[in-house]
C-alpha cells in the first residue's frame, strides 16, 4: 500500500500547529521569556507549520510597532530552547516536544501590495472600462 505524497499539510499537522501556536502565545503573554527585546516587543504568532513528523515546529510571528523584524526574530531564535520548555504544560500530550524555529511573517507586507495594485489608477481605469462594457451588453 502506498502513501500518497500531497503538500497539503494533513488535519493532524494543523491541529497540532494551532496548539503550538497557542503554547508559544502564551509563553510569551506571560512574559517568562528573560530578553530585552522581546519583553518590550509586542509579538504576534500569525501561523505554526509543522514538519510531516510533527518534531519541527516552524512559528511565523510578526513583531508589532518594531521597524527592524530581524533582531526581534533573531532574539526569539536565540530563546528557543528555553520557549519549547515552557511549552510543555500546554503540549504534555505529545509525544514529543517539537524543536521551535521562528521566521518573519512576510503575508502583511503581501497583502498590502496587493492592496496597493488594486488602487492604482491603471487598475481603476481598467476596472471602468469592462464596467462600460457590461453596461452596454445588457
Amino acid at each position: 500500500m502506498s502513501k500518497a505524497t500531497s503538500s497539503a499539510p494533513s488535519q493532524r499537522m494543523l491541529r497540532v500547529g494551532e496548539q503550538v501556536r497557542a503554547a508559544i502565545t502564551q509563553v510569551l503573554q506571560r512574559g517568562e521569556v528573560r530578553d530585552d527585546i522581546i519583553e518590550r516587543t509586542v509579538i504576534s504568532v500569525s501561523e505554526v507549520r509543522m514538519s510531516p513528523d510533527l518534531k519541527i515546529a516552524t512559528a511565523y510571528v510578526t513583531p508589532l510597532g518594531v521597524s527592524d523584524h530581524a533582531k526581534v526574530i533573531e532574539a526569539l531564535n536565540r530563546n528557543a530552547k528555553f520557549i519549547r520548555g515552557r511549552m510543555g504544560g500546554a503540549l504534555r500530550q505529545m509525544k514529543y516536544m517539537p524543536e521551535v524555529r521562528f521566521r518573519d511573517d512576510t503575508s502583511f507586507d503581501n497583502y498590502k501590495k496587493i492592496d496597493e495594485l488594486l488602487r492604482s489608477p491603471e487598475v481603476s481605469r481598467d476596472l471602468a472600462a469592462d464596467a462600460e462594457k457590461d453596461d452596454e451588453n445588457e
